[in-house]
């Protein structure tokens, strides 16, 4: 996770967020630690940029999935 969060440029209580609001749910290592997929990657970068335009946490995380799905 730790990894992960500076890659994306944020912290590690943003990606713990993201995978409460059932946005992103990563792997395990053996160990118990958070594995993300570049796929998952993407959309915490996505999710990022929406907050860092002013949306909350939660309206980025609906965004994201429409945008998705669509």
């Amino acid at each position: 996770m730790g990894r992960a969060a500076e890659i994306l440029g944020v912290t590690q209580a943003f990606l713990r967020g993201l995978d409460a609001a059932h946005l992103l749910t990563p792997q395990r290592s053996a160990g118990g630690h958070r594995r993300y997929s570049r796929y998952q990657l993407r959309i915490a970068a996505r999710v990022r940029e929406l907050v860092d335009a002013g949306n909350p946490l939660d309206a980025a995380c609906r965004i994201v999935i429409l945008e998705d799905h669509g």
